[in-house]
């Protein structure tokens, strides 16, 4: 196979924004936190402390999810730096690493999609007994 600095240069495009995405997904998940910490110190509803266990969950993913995005990124550099000084064995092996952190992180991604949607059903449910309990009255 042929590899050559466009090659993992592609790849570094890619990851940053992947990684980018990470960050946002991250940030939103914060604020969610904290909004639902507020309200389960009012009222210690047993709906809103799933969704904060739910969410310590998806944090832990988030991290390792963004973890392996950089270990994939830096990887991608390393890969380009070797590349440039000739090191083209060293170079490939390099780049199917990155590929391989890539993989992982894209794995994480998926399975914190999984969770995410979990969380949503979770807030469903509750508005769906919310509004059977206001029908009864």
């Amino acid at each position: 196979m042929e590899i050559t600095l466009t090659t993992p240069a592609l790849l570094f495009s890619t990851i940053s924004l992947i990684l980018l995405a990470f960050t946002n997904r991250f940030l939103a998940l914060g604020s969610r936190i904290r909004t639902l910490y507020d309200r389960y110190q009012d009222n210690h509803g047993s709906s809103l402390l799933a969704q904060i266990e739910n969410m310590r969950l998806r944090v832990n993913l988030i991290r390792l999810m963004q973890l392996y995005g950089v270990v994939s990124l830096f990887l991608c550099v390393l890969c380009m730096f070797c590349l440039f000084a000739g090191l083209v064995t060293l170079g490939k092996f390099l780049f199917g690493l990155s590929l391989l952190a890539l993989l992982v992180s894209l794995g994480l991604s998926t399975r914190e999609i999984h969770i995410s949607t979990q969380a949503l059903n979770i807030q469903l449910e509750s508005l769906s007994l919310s509004q059977e309990e206001s029908d009864a009255r």
